[in-house]
């Protein structure tokens, strides 16, 4: 079997088996390396942005190397590390638990349950905060959880899977503007940034070209973009948000209430706030989308014949 066939098929594999089985229960490598980070974290820490780059540096070249030993593995090392570090099944279920409870009026568990999708206060927020709270993380992690792995998969093999995931995890971890995080996560922030430019804006693509299969159409989709993303503080996030912002034809952003205080957030998209039947939409978009950037992953490796660092080593010798 052709390399590039092989690995195309290990992405397939893998992104089923996350259909099917989910995350790992019990002894996930994603949590694994945050165990190694934070025990590094006590070696490397310091209030500065150099000792941020050596930890981010230790971190993920460790794993990189670590998935380029992986990758003689061939088809199963691929299909094995699509699993680990794909997240969308596990994205969706969330969101549908979290429209569960909202429309059941279960407030009380449907704040237990946003912490699992992201940082913001839940005591302060209702039915519709807690609506467009869920929305607006399902958008961003449609691209971290699964679209971004799926595009480094089909530029890097194995070692472009776990790199991903490992940068990505670290800014989870320490990318943060606070006393202690200011210089030492700079690096971490950074690099998520650059690993991300690419696949947040395939994802906006293929939200506005998905966007008629909830009721949206490609322009508004991509009017919400091009007007909107380039106010968000974040250059990815504001991508993927007002995309799926215009193809609900839904207003995001606004007044966002963290655990450290109130942020003022941009304006994105047009129309009424988003309700419960909005999330429901949101988790639909989310898995046209994924199995969208499995098809386009899969026609770049099998197009490229091998992941592009493969081919630069074999030209190298």
């Amino acid at each position: 079997m052709r390399k590039g066939t092989s690995a195309a098929l290990g992405l397939v594999i893998g992104f089923g088996l996350d259909r099917v089985v989910g995350d790992p229960r019990r002894w996930h490598p994603v949590a694994g390396f945050g165990s190694a980070a934070i025990a590094l974290e006590k070696r490397t820490y310091a209030d500065s942005r150099t000792a941020g780059v050596v930890h981010e540096a230790i971190a993920v070249g460790s794993v990189v190397a670590l998935g380029a030993l992986a990758a003689r593995g061939g088809l199963v090392s691929t299909a094995l590390a699509t699993w680990t570090v794909l997240g969308g099944r596990s994205l969706a279920k969330t969101g549908h638990a979290m429209a569960d409870r909202l429309e059941s009026g279960d407030l009380a568990g449907a704040r237990e349950l946003l912490p699992s999708l992201c940082g913001r206060d839940p005591s302060v927020l209702g039915a519709d905060g807690l609506a467009r709270a869920a929305l607006e993380s399902i958008a961003e992690n449609t691209s971290d959880a699964t679209v971004a792995p799926l595009v480094w998969g089909a530029l890097a093999g194995v070692p472009g899977l776990l790199g991903y995931r490992a940068i990505n995890t670290l800014d989870a971890m320490i990318g943060y503007r606070n006393d202690r995080y200011e210089n030492f996560g700079w690096a971490a922030a950074r690099v998520d940034d650059v690993a991300n430019l690419a696949p947040a804006r395939l994802t906006g693509f293929l939200t506005a070209t998905l966007a008629p299969l909830v009721g949206g159409t490609f322009a508004e989709s991509l009017t919400a973009w091009r007007r909107d993303a380039g106010n968000h503080p974040s250059p990815n996030a504001g991508v993927v948000e007002a995309s799926m912002a215009g193809a609900l034809g839904v207003q995001l952003g606004g007044r966002t209430q963290y655990r450290h205080g109130v942020e003022l957030r941009p304006v994105l998209g047009d129309g009424p706030p988003p309700q419960v039947a909005d999330l429901r939409r949101a988790v639909r978009m989310s898995e046209a989308v994924q199995v969208a950037a499995l098809g386009v992953a899969v026609a770049a490796q099998l197009a490229s014949g091998a992941p592009f660092w493969r081919d630069a080593r074999r030209r190298r010798g």
